[in-house]
């Protein structure tokens, strides 16, 4: 898993060596410390980050290099599984470029599916082949990211893409989702959308929608039940 912030996730006391040691002592038995250093220092090779740094600490790091240390202890035990926890959120746009074009050669390199977790829809449009939105904790839309995005079937998703400014500038005001996201220690009866939802109806209110799949696109809403 890569963390949201690494500068908080890396532990500050310890170099970047000892942590990559200890987690690939913690999952596998019978290798020796200098068997994992080495291999360590291979991942960062790989990362483009000077084996030499693993005596370092996270904070003499710039803020892409812990992202990519923290992308090295997530690919050193050799997943199939990626979990990326919105993983661009302290980086400016130019070093998020270079680390989604790096994401995509790892996910190439090493046969990886990532699971990206995200708020942010231009990287979501970017890196996804299939995108599930979720509302309350529950799931409002799931398909083909394209079909998602051309064809949002979900009041929520198209609330989310109508809310995206338009690069020509000629909106005479940006578009917003009335009230608010809703408490989820005590959630809405029915539809934890409905207080938002210009489609509204009774049964929204009382009953929890079911998905609904057509042509491999689920959408969890009364309008299509």
């Amino acid at each position: 898993m890569i963390f949201q912030d690494p500068l908080t996730s890396l532990n500050p006391l310890f170099s970047i060596g000892d942590q990559f040691v200890e987690t690939i002592l913690t999952h596998e038995k019978g290798i020796s410390k200098k068997e994992a250093l080495k291999r360590a220092g291979e991942m960062l090779r790989r990362l483009g980050i000077a084996p030499e740094r693993l005596h370092e600490y996270p904070h003499q790091m710039s803020g892409g290099m812990r992202q990519r240390i923290m992308i090295g202890m997530a690919l050193v035990l050799n997943p199939d599984l990626l979990i990326a926890d919105e993983p661009t959120t302290a980086l400016d746009v130019i070093v998020e470029a270079q680390f989604l074009d790096l994401l995509n050669e790892l996910r190439a390199q090493f046969n990886l599916t990532i699971l990206l977790i995200s708020h942010n829809l231009g990287i979501v449009a970017q890196m996804a082949d299939r995108i599930t939105v979720m509302y309350g904790g529950r799931l409002a839309e799931s398909g083909q990211a394209q079909n998602v995005f051309e064809k949002p079937r979900h009041p929520y998703t198209q609330g989310l893409l109508a809310s995206i400014p338009n690069i020509q500038l000629d909106q005479p005001e940006l578009h917003t989702m009335p009230g608010a996201p809703p408490d989820l220690v005590d959630p809405p009866s029915g539809c934890v959308f409905h207080p938002r939802c210009p489609h509204v109806m009774d049964k929204c209110r009382r009953e929890i929608p079911q998905g609904v799949e057509r042509n491999g696109h689920l959408t969890a809403c009364w309008l299509y039940g």
